[in-house]
Parts: C-alpha cells; structure tokens; sequence
C-alpha cells in the first residue's frame, strides 16, 4: 500500500519591538520615588525619533550593574524585565548603610528567584511565596510555596488558537494595567498583558476546583498572582536594535528511507481514544529542530492507557482480569487488548499519535478542549521481571535533553521542563514520569545548564507514585504566545528528530481500508522537503 507523507511545516513566528523610551520613562518615574536613588541614574528628556536614545542606554546600564548580582544574566534580555524586585528602595538602602539582604524585603515578600534565564528572545523567572507570607491574600488550605512564572518575549508563535485573547479584565490592576486579562486554561490561571509593545504573562498552576491541601486551586492562585503583579518593576535589559529579523532552523529529512520506520498521520488517533469522541487534532508542524528524547532507537510512539495493560484511562474496562495474556477491551471501543506490558503491539511500528487523546487536562488545540497534551513514547523493549511478570522493569532506558538549554524543576516535582531561548526560537519541552527522588539526586532542578544530548533521566513508570503507570516517556512541546505557554502537538516535531536519529525517513502507514491513490503537487515555502512515501510494513 502507498500513501504520500505530509509535509512538514516550520512554525509562523511573529516578532515584536519593545518600546524602550517608554520604559526609561516608568523606571525614571520608579526611581524618583526614592531621593537617595535618583544620583545613581542618567536619564535624558530628548527624544530621538527611530532612534535609541544613548542616556536611555547607559540608564539601562546603571540598572543592570545594580540586578545582575541578583539576576545573573539580565542585561541579555532584549525586552525590558518586569519583575518583583524593588530596585529603587533596595539602592536607597544602600546608599543608606542600611542595605537589607533579605531579599524578600524588595520582592513583596517573594522568595530570591529560583529561575531566572534572560536570553536573544526574552526572558523567563520563577518565584515562590510562602505559606503566610501575604496577610492580604487569604489563608490557604493549599500547604506548599506557590509557584509563580513570568515570561515576556520578543517571539510569539502564532498557532490556530480558538481561545486567543479571551479572559477578563481585573478590576483592582485597571490603573496599572489597563489591558490586563485574566483567563484560567490549560491547568493554570494566566494575567497577559501588554507593556512597552511587549507581550507579558503572569501564570501559576491550578485547578479550577475547590481548595485542597496538596492540589492548589485557582481561586487560591489569583491573590497571588495579583500580589505578583502589583510588585513589578522594571528591573534591566538592554535595548537592541530596530531590526529584529529571524530565520527558521531547519534541517532536510534524509533522503534515504528507513527500511522499517513507519507512522500513522498525525491527529490519526486510535479510534474512540478521543475526549467526548473528538478525533486528533492534525498538525504537520515541526516546531523545533531537536535531538530525539530518549538515548537510543529504537522507539515507539503510542498511546500507553488506550493499548495494551492500558487501564483506558479509567473510562472502564470489558471483560478484564488482571492476568497475563488475558484479553480485554476498554468500554468506548472495540480495540482488543491484553494484560501484558510487554505485549509486541506496544513495541511495534507504526508510531500513533495520541496527543488529542482522552485525559482531564486542558489543551486547546483539541476539538473539545481537552486531551493529553503530549505524546508517549516506549523505549526499545520490554524487560521482565520474570515469565509470569506483567509489568516492564523501569529506569533502563536513558532520557536526553533535546536541545542545549535550562531546566525548570523545583524539587520533588514530578515534570522536567526544558527551556530554550535563542534568537529564532522561545520554546518548551516538558518530560514526565521519571523518578522524581532520583531526579533531585542528580540536581534536575532550576536553573540547570544541559547540552543536547546530555543524559537527563531515565525512562521509568512514575505517576504520584513509582509504578503508577508503564514504563514510557510522556514529552510535550509549549510555545509562547500573547496567552503565555500553551501546548502544541509534538508528533511531527519527534518524527523529524526520529529520523535524524535513525538516518532514515519514515513511511506515512495508512491501512488498505483507507488507501487513496497519491497525488503529486507543489510543496509550498516552509515546508521541510517530503517525497512520495513507500509502501509500510503494517507491523
């Protein structure tokens, strides 16, 4: 059987141009507000139209020379840095004699970053506040720090985005913020807004449920985030340029086909998989050049709730024993399964999306709103304890960063976010279910340096608890947009790296049922070159 491969596309990025006289002047105004300051700084009321003005360089400079000690990098954002971070009081204190080193003092009660990272596109921070740290915000029945994020970027990606630009105002920020939003999705409650022509989201992660102690809700959140906020100031950054362009990374496929990799469409989920029985959602993106995530090949992309052991999610299960071999189905399709981790299925070409695939998490490229958010990926094979054993050993198979990058980790967390900022990309991927005790052994955690193809991790089966779920990867792809980081479908992107890996281009499977003939055209700019596909094995 013979079917045409899709094309793969590289993503659309827009970009935009800070405003930095606008930001001198809010700094200006921040500085003034404390006289022993005002001496430390150069500004200038002149204006030079489509120009940088130098004093609002130098300005910026002085700045700079007074956070990066506490902010380590700060002057490589091209934007200007909003953060909780008082530089005026914490300069008249110097000059004082009375310079307060706990840091908490001029960050509104903010814990010293755990994250900060500043590059050619942006920049991205993490602060925590404790427990009873903010009288104004109400006594939490949530018992951990929360976690707030801040990111502002020169790139946004422009992704087919239903929920673009909803949320609603907030009405105790109107003054400060005039176009601020708040919205709650995709698992977190996210204030976007606009300042000094750049795009700036304040988000935390939540539940948009009742209150729990290990489970943080949004109603609990949205206090915090408006403490955040109320705290920011301009804090550094150095202005660039007026010409800001990009051009996208992007490597050939082989030109050599694999004699044995193939793979389904993408958004070509197995059937009745989906939420609500949405279909996938179709997305021949490559939205980063990256090394493949797991050490070695082979892989196998699947889904590992809807096959075979799967427990479909908890949507119910027919005829199911918990005994090897034993053969069941899950209730909402006709998918024949058995008990068996190692079952040759799971180990097979062809790969299978599954990023539309039912589960409680919010993704807003999925028909109705919810899925997976990611893909899963099976390492090489499947190594049992013994015959009757029905579960595959973890922690074999080494995990590696996908591209030279920082970690966002705090300890004990169960996902890896690896962040990449560069001048054409501002970009997210996110590991889950490796061990996270063994993780904080090997210091995954903020802040941490890693080359691409750098071990990071091991393949496990860790879901709350070790055994909580298969022995796979669960890896996903965030993008930046004016909604912060939302999720994109990240088949395409780990197809084009798997090849890479492998030397060879996969095969696009469609069964016989649904063969239709191939049709020749012209492949349009900005697609990754892409040839008839051969016939697929089917295994």
């Amino acid at each position: 059987m013979s079917a045409r491969a899709d094309e793969f596309r590289t993503p659309a990025i827009s970009v935009v141009r800070a405003d930095w006289a606008a930001a001198a002047t809010q700094l200006k105004t921040e500085i003034d507000s404390q006289p022993l300051a005002v001496d430390q700084f150069t500004f200038s009321s002149g204006r030079r139209p489509r120009q940088i003005n130098p004093h609002r360089i130098v300005a910026m400079a002085q700045l700079n020379a007074v956070t990066s000690p506490i902010f380590p990098g700060i002057q490589l954002s091209p934007v200007p840095v909003l953060l909780p971070f008082d530089s005026a009081l914490y300069l008249s204190d110097r000059q004082s004699g009375a310079i307060n080193l706990l840091i908490p003092r001029y960050q509104a009660g903010f814990r010293a970053a755990s994250m900060f990272e500043a590059g050619p596109s942006g920049y991205d921070a993490v602060f925590l506040l404790d427990r009873g740290a903010d009288d104004d915000v109400p006594a939490r029945i949530y018992s951990k720090p929360v976690e707030v994020q801040i990111t502002a970027s020169l790139l946004l990606y422009d992704i087919n985005d239903p929920l673009a630009g909803k949320g609603e105002p907030v009405k105790g920020l109107a003054t400060q913020f005039p176009n601020l939003r708040r919205v709650i999705r995709e698992g977190y409650v996210r204030y976007a807004f606009t300042r000094f022509g750049v795009p700036y989201v304040v988000s935390i992660q939540c539940l948009d449920s009742v209150a729990r102690s290990r489970r943080l809700s949004c109603r609990e959140a949205s206090p915090v985030a408006e403490r955040f906020l109320r705290a920011l100031r301009v804090a550094g950054g150095t202005p660039r340029g007026p010409r800001y362009d990009i051009t996208p990374d992007v490597s050939e496929r082989p030109i050599e086909y694999s004699p044995d990799f193939t793979y389904r469409p993408p958004g070509d989920i197995i059937a009745n998989s989906g939420y609500r029985g949405q279909s996938g959602h179709s997305d021949t993106t490559v939205y980063a050049q990256i090394r493949f995530p797991i050490e070695k090949a082979p892989a196998f992309a699947n889904s590992q709730s809807f096959m075979n052991w799967g427990d479909c999610n908890l949507t119910g299960r027919v005829s199911f024993r918990p005994a090897k071999g034993d053969e069941y189905r899950c209730r909402r399709n006709d998918k024949t399964l058995v008990f068996d981790e190692s079952a040759s299925e799971n180990y097979s070409y062809p790969w299978q999306d599954n990023f539309c695939e039912t589960r409680d998490f919010g993704v807003g490229q999925c028909a109705n709103g919810m899925g997976h958010q990611g893909q899963d990926i099976r390492p090489s094979s499947c190594s049992l304890r013994n015959d009757g054993a029905d579960r595959c050993i973890p922690d074999i198979f080494p995990t590696v960063a996908v591209r030279d990058g920082v970690v966002i980790r705090g300890p004990t967390q169960q996902a890896v976010h690896l962040l990449v900022n560069t001048r054409n990309e501002h970009i997210r991927f996110r590991y889950m279910h490796m061990n996270p005790a063994r993780l904080d052994t090997d210091g995954m955690v903020h802040g941490r340096r890693v080359s691409e193809g750098e071990r990071i991790g091991v393949v496990s089966n860790y879901q709350d608890r070790v055994g909580g779920t298969t022995a796979h990867l669960h890896f996903d792809v965030q993008v930046f947009t004016r909604d912060g980081w939302l999720w994109v479908n990240p088949y395409v992107t780990l197809i084009s790296s798997y090849e890479r890996l492998i030397g060879g281009r996969g095969r696009e499977y469609i069964p016989p049922s649904q063969e239709a003939p191939t049709i020749a055209h012209a492949m349009p700019a900005g697609t990754i070159a892409s040839d008839t596909a051969k016939e697929g094995d089917g295994k």
